[in-house]
């Protein structure tokens, strides 16, 4: 909110004239949340070390993981704290989609939050039930969606890749589909957080790439170059993606092999759902199956192994979510989740090539 204090004052001091431009908060808001989850970070992992809350790991997982048993987790609350306190600086809290982004994301927040604290203090292996944790997750991104469509903050229109215009109009059916988005998004980057750095690297980049498209549609001119749909304000959510992806690498410095603290479910269900939320937003539905095509193929790896199991009673993986069958085949970890930062990237370069192709 600073920014807010500091802009109006541009009109005696020219030079505070600078807050008006979303590039430059962008930056700064990297700079804050690196560097904030950075010095923090290695205070909040002593903290979890003396409150014990260690990650419990599961029993029929690789044995090179029963080692991790005990570090750390809740890794979550530092990277969106570092984030919520560099967007506190430069965030723009008159923008109804950078409002809405921080509404499903600190709704997530506090899933994941009570998730952990069941699983970890309580010892409940199983932690919120995944019947009321889908019925928390839909009706937040219900409400998000029905704010979205009612208060024109954008249309209720479905755009594909690669065409120029909308495919057709869902009308207030559009709410249902938008909380699909935000949900699917939110539980795919959940089954992603199982190595050392493999969720925060896709996170950074997808983070990334939607800033991009964010700031691409709130840019009218621009927007009618690339034939792609023009959203008032939506340009600000790249001050949010600048903050989740500097409060990510902050994170990868203590998260990287061998990891010195866990993400938990505080982290993955509140950047997955931020990251379908902005996708929602900028119009990306469709595309952001490219954009997050790592979520994608762990959650489609285990639906299809359980479907299998189920109907077939046969296993397609030796292990499901996907990154264990490659250590299973005997990848060393530290490659598995180098190689899927890569396709992470891959993935996202021919998403962004799209923009020339409609």
């Amino acid at each position: 909110m600073l920014y807010h204090w500091l802009y109006p004052l541009s009109q005696s001091n020219h030079f505070l004239n600078i807050f008006k431009y979303i590039t430059f908060r962008s930056f700064v808001a990297f700079i804050v949340a690196t560097l904030v989850s950075v010095f923090w970070g290695k205070r909040f992992i002593a903290l979890m070390k003396v409150r014990q809350f260690g990650q419990t790991i599961r029993e029929d997982g690789p044995e090179t993981h029963k080692k991790k048993k005990g570090t750390p987790t809740f890794g979550g609350v530092f990277i969106i704290g570092s984030a919520f306190i560099a967007c506190l600086i430069c965030g723009n809290f008159h923008s109804p989609p950078f409002l809405l982004v921080l509404f499903v994301t600190l709704s997530y927040f506090f899933l994941g939050g009570l998730d952990d604290y069941l699983k970890v203090l309580k010892k409940n292996t199983k932690g919120v039930s995944a019947r009321q944790k889908l019925a928390w997750q839909f009706l937040t991104g219900l409400v998000a969606a029905f704010f979205m469509i009612h208060f024109n903050i954008t249309d209720s229109n479905l755009y594909i890749p690669f065409l120029k215009d909308p495919v057709i109009n869902l009308g207030y059916g559009y709410v249902a589909f938008a909380a699909f988005v935000i949900v699917g998004s939110s539980n795919a980057l959940n089954l992603t957080d199982g190595l050392d750095g493999l969720a925060i690297g896709p996170t950074i980049i997808s983070a990334a790439t939607l800033g991009f498209l964010a700031y691409l549609c709130g840019h009218r001119e621009i927007a009618e170059y690339l034939l792609i749909p023009h959203v008032p304000d939506v340009g600000e959510l790249l001050v949010l993606v600048a903050a989740i992806m500097g409060a990510g690498v902050g994170f990868l410095w203590y998260n990287a092999y061998p990891a010195e603290i866990f993400m938990g479910d505080v982290g993955s269900l509140s950047l997955g759902g931020c990251l379908g939320a902005i996708a929602v937003l900028t119009k990306n539905e469709f595309l952001f199956v490219l954009i997050g095509g790592i979520f994608v193929i762990e959650a489609l790896s285990v639906i299809l192994q359980v479907a299998s199991f189920k109907t077939r009673g046969k296993r397609i993986f030796k292990m499901a979510p996907i990154h264990h069958h490659f250590e299973l085949l005997g990848w060393p970890e530290t490659k598995v989740i180098v190689r899927f930062w890569i396709v992470s990237l891959v993935f996202a370069i021919l998403a962004l090539a799209t923009l020339k192709l409609r």
